[in-house]
């Protein structure tokens, strides 16, 4: 098994940041939850992550097939299960324009369907956390 490791670091406030390969990941709180609102929050990070993937995967289905894309438009929007916080559905919506291939269309949305990050809901990593005190 392959191993990635990302760091992080508090940033001051409620802000949490994350090293990922050359990339450095701000995260904050809204101000409703006591941040400043000054970047996303993890899990608009996490959703935008889904959306994202989906994305890619439209891209690149329509890049093999040599179909252009610059009219294509996606939207992704989330519903919470009443009374509770959690997301209860999350509705991916792809709008393809005029002349879009008709042969195309159910498979379109399959591509957006193979996100890697939604699989991995499908089925879960193993968690495990610890805590040590540095020497």
């Amino acid at each position: 098994m392959s191993k990635q490791e990302i760091g992080i670091s508090f940033e001051g406030g409620l802000k949490v940041a994350a090293e990922i390969k050359t990339f450095r990941i701000r995260t904050d709180q809204s101000i409703g939850d006591g941040g400043d609102g000054s970047e996303p929050s993890p899990f608009d990070l996490f959703l935008a992550s889904l959306a994202t993937c989906a994305g890619f995967y439209v891209l690149s289905f329509c890049r093999e097939r040599d179909i252009a894309t610059d009219e294509i438009r996606m939207s992704m929007t989330t519903e919470k299960t009443p009374g509770s916080k959690w997301v209860g559905k999350i509705a991916i919506r792809i709008d393809l324009p005029p002349g879009f291939p008709e042969k195309y269309r159910t498979a379109v949305v399959k591509a957006a369907e193979s996100c890697t990050v939604k699989a991995h809901l499908h089925t879960p990593p193993a968690f495990d956390i610890t805590a040590a005190i540095r020497k």
